[in-house]
């Protein structure tokens, strides 16, 4: 059995300030790196074995504090260029090192127009249920920017092709993105309706556990 947590990044700056951030690299406020900090306590048991994470610095900075409890040193792996080429050292990844891996698969989704801006001066903007419906539907994009349903077929790919094997290999993986790239991955995991996605939120800084078994997963109650 292998273990699957999936831990949307603390508050960022822009979550504080109620604006859609998207694939804006914002960091975290003062009170996300306390949630990142609360997370890194609640699976400082866990036994990792990868980890996966977005190109953007409010995922990367909670996944750094959840390491910082973990008996494992995470080692970034970079895919392309000199970032391959050199950075690995000798004896590349050992028992006591945990390689971590970004994608921009990964990312939050694109928002577009509506990036940078605040949600209520948006919701004034354009009308409450517009916004509620570029934000929480699953195939409605916003002005130039993605759908959920566009996000999903970019992360459920690389969840297929990266992170599924792994579980399969019996590795504990823990995957730290971001609202709209982690509801696709729970979406394709439990097998939510497109009708019934708009309704399911993940909360900051909290983890969602699943166990792995002979490709069944089963979601820990907290």
């Amino acid at each position: 059995m292998s273990v699957l947590v999936l831990v949307r990044h603390g508050e960022s700056r822009w979550n504080l300030e109620n604006r859609f951030a998207g694939w804006v690299d914002v960091p975290l406020s003062e009170k996300g790196i306390k949630e990142a900090i609360d997370c890194a306590k609640d699976l400082q048991s866990f036994d990792f074995d990868v980890a996966f994470t977005s190109k953007l610095t409010r995922a990367q900075t909670t996944l750094f504090i959840i390491l910082s409890r973990q008996k494992k040193t995470g080692i970034f792996l970079h895919d392309d260029g000199k970032g391959d080429e050199w950075s690995h050292h000798p004896m590349r990844v050992d028992e006591s090192e945990m390689p971590v891996y970004s994608s921009e698969n990964l990312n939050e989704r694109y928002y577009g127009k509506l990036q940078g801006q605040n949600k209520q001066q948006a919701r004034e903007m354009y009308g409450e249920e517009q916004v509620f419906i570029w934000r929480r539907s699953f195939d409605v994009a916003p002005p130039c920017g993605e759908s959920l349903k566009d996000t999903y077929e970019r992360t459920i790919p690389y969840f297929k092709d990266k992170i599924l094997p792994l579980l399969e290999m019996n590795k504990n993986v823990i995957v730290v993105a971001h609202g709209n790239s982690l509801r696709s991955v729970v979406k394709y995991i439990e097998g939510i309706s497109d009708e019934d996605i708009p309704k399911f939120e993940l909360n900051t800084g909290e983890p969602v556990i699943y166990d792995h078994k002979k490709g069944r997963f089963d979601k820990r109650k907290r």
